[in-house]
């Protein structure tokens, strides 16, 4: 089930009830120094449930909608998100041929689409990511994984610790891509379950994700240039994955 794009809410009332309804929320902008009892207590359930904040001037709310907003305007995702309960009991569905992409919070919204059309291209069964530091899912999004958004399942998690202590219960294999790996893509013998983990633009994989990782890996690169893009990098993996599981 999908909705067809962004909704826009506005108020405190009506975000607190969106929050207390399940809703997922891509992200709450509040007026600068908003200071009042119904304004602390959305502020308390928005850090309970992870949800990010964006501190504004009254200028950007009034250029979001002409409303009375009362200080806090938010966008609803147009998909639902699995929660790491779900995406336990997808795990548990499938015995073998597992496919699990990480995204350790990757921010750009046009790489956040390129990377679910391949996924959704390469059979992936579900991408994770952080409720915070991650790119939303809005309009550029769909766009660009050209609707592949509403193919494949997203599970939102507070960390992603959570979802890596999970999959370790589950006894699959964890790889994460990072230039730090003395071993290549195409010296790693993939199984049929397991899950990539891919970092953020700049920073790639941060330090407390690469040890919990029972395997690093990485691509050969030949020319200069010293990394590549993020979506063609986890392009090349998850193909080269393909390549294994059919050849």
């Amino acid at each position: 089930m999908h909705k067809e794009k962004e909704t826009l809410i506005f108020g405190i009332r009506a975000t607190i009830e969106a929050i207390d309804s399940d809703k997922s929320l891509n992200r709450v902008f509040i007026q600068r120094g908003l200071n009042n009892k119904n304004g602390f207590e959305l502020i308390k359930k928005l850090n309970k449930k992870s949800i990010e904040i964006s501190y504004v001037p009254i200028e950007k709310l009034n250029r979001l909608t002409p409303k009375n907003h009362q200080g806090v305007v938010a966008t609803i995702s147009p998909i639902d998100f699995l929660s790491i309960d779900d995406l336990s009991n997808l795990i548990n569905s499938k015995s073998e041929n597992l496919s699990i992409l990480i995204l350790d919070q990757l921010s750009d919204v046009r790489n956040f689409g390129a990377i679910v059309r391949t996924a959704e291209c390469t059979g992936v069964d579900c991408i994770v990511i952080q409720s915070s530091g991650s790119a939303p899912v809005n309009g550029d999004t769909i766009k660009t994984s050209s609707g592949a958004i509403f193919n494949v399942p997203i599970c939102k998690v507070s960390h992603i610790k959570d979802a890596i202590f999970l999959l370790k219960q589950h006894d699959i294999e964890v790889y994460g891509a990072s230039e730090k790996s003395e071993k290549d893509i195409y010296e790693t013998n993939f199984n049929n379950r397991q899950a990539i983990i891919m970092g953020s633009e700049g920073k790639g994989l941060s330090n407390s994700v690469i040890n919990l990782c029972d395997h690093l890996i990485k691509i050969p690169l030949y020319g200069k240039i010293e990394s590549l893009n993020v979506s063609v990098a986890c392009g090349t993996i998850l193909y080269e994955m393909v390549r294994q599981k059919n050849y």
